[in-house]
């Protein structure tokens, strides 16, 4: 089938147009409510939020987590190592959660700071090949500064909703010296702004799972071990879900929870289908 144009269109390139949408939509959501006071105020709020978010995210999240230090001699640490040597990174801390659920994820503000964690359920299903894969998909992350790249989506969207919600408090609406604000355009965009700036968010970090994914696959030199992984969590994660905060879904592997219907639109993952197809095509989602 013919693919459309967003679908064929670089994943660097796709990135900063979501972002690039993102920005705009916060410009047109601003003039149309005509908070300039408000806007400002709700955007040095989201950017100091998600400043905190970036320099801390990954204590955050370890400690939500109960992650343990893993142990240098293990077999996670020895394979993190060697794919962090062959992907020309720093070695990033590793760790291990006490969860049964089979996921992983990376986090830290940039490869120099970086961790993998992988939950007790990962290391137990999976073969050393299949490892591999998973542990080459969260480098891969960290190589292209994912983090950074879902902290800006975050700040961005975030300012959106706070400034949606603001002018829904004070009332919102435009108003100038010579004409009144349409309070229905107004009504409309303070409720269509934020569900936009979701949709855009999950579209980017779809986008960013499928380039991690290729990554993975050429940090690893083949896509078969993620191949069988991404089988085999994504089955047992459903019969074993992971106890997992909606805020980090996207930070794992496969995502935590299962949408239906119209609340896909807002998955933060692609179907894993789609993923195992791209892999087998060479990395062409």
């Amino acid at each position: 089938p013919r693919l459309s144009k967003m679908t064929t269109m670089p994943n660097g390139l796709k990135t900063a147009v979501l972002l690039g949408a993102l920005s705009a939509l916060l410009l047109f959501l601003g003039q149309a409510l005509g908070g300039a006071q408000g806007l400002v105020i709700g955007f040095l709020f989201a950017v100091i939020t998600n400043f905190g978010s970036y320099w801390f995210s990954d204590k955050i999240v370890l400690a939500m987590y109960s992650a343990k230090v893993a142990d240098p001699g293990s077999r996670l640490h020895r394979i993190v190592a060697r794919l962090a040597e062959r992907a020309n990174l720093p070695m990033p801390k590793v760790y291990v959660i006490p969860q049964p659920s089979p996921n992983a994820f990376a986090t830290g503000r940039n490869p120099e700071h970086a961790a993998v964690a992988a939950t007790e359920g990962i290391l137990q299903m999976l073969t050393d090949d299949e490892l591999e894969g998973v542990i080459a998909h969260e480098l891969a992350h960290v190589k292209h500064r994912d983090i950074l790249i879902s902290s800006i989506a975050a700040t961005l969207a975030a300012t959106i909703m706070m400034v949606a919600r603001m002018a829904m408090w004070f009332g919102g609406g435009h108003r100038d010296d010579d004409r009144e604000g349409n309070p229905i355009a107004a009504i409309a965009m303070m409720l269509l702004a934020p569900l936009a700036a979701g949709l855009i968010q999950a579209a980017i970090s779809r986008s960013r799972e499928f380039a991690a994914d290729a990554g993975g696959a050429a940090i690893a030199g083949h896509p078969n071990g993620l191949v069988s992984a991404l089988r085999k969590i994504e089955g047992a994660s459903r019969h074993v879900p992971l106890d997992a905060n909606p805020a980090t879904a996207h930070m794992f592997i496969i995502k935590p929870f299962s949408f239906g219907g119209m609340m896909s639109l807002f998955s933060t993952h692609p179907p894993t289908e789609q993923r195992i197809q791209a892999l087998l095509n060479g990395g062409r989602a």
